[in-house]
């Protein structure tokens, strides 16, 4: 079940990035708010997935997940650039959060 917040709790963390992105700076409301909102619920979930998890692997699947979602949605829906070695670099996030994850187990 840990695991399951845990994913959770990092697409959460792609979320309230996203939010905090289109807030323009906290300068509209709607987006203001649901950053926040998002941001204490992946915090939430990030913290019960750590009372069974442990901190390095907890922290860094969740920031992993954060970091390369976010990644995908500047792509996708922001129109940012998808340069060889920004791929490269997604790439070598999820190695890392793979071997992150089996070495837990």
């Amino acid at each position: 079940m840990a695991w399951v917040l845990l994913l959770v709790a990092g697409f959460l963390e792609v979320v309230w990035a996203y939010c905090m992105k289109v807030s323009d700076g906290f300068s509209k409301f709607v987006p203001s708010v649901l950053t926040i909102v998002f941001m204490i619920a992946s915090f939430a979930l990030l913290s019960y997935a750590m009372k069974t998890l442990p901190l390095g692997t907890a922290y860094t699947v969740w920031t992993g997940i954060g970091a390369v979602g976010s990644f995908a949605v500047g792509i996708f829906f922001l129109g940012e650039p998808a340069s060889a070695m920004r791929m490269l670099a997604a790439v070598l996030i999820i190695s890392g959060l793979v071997l992150m994850k089996l070495s837990s187990s």
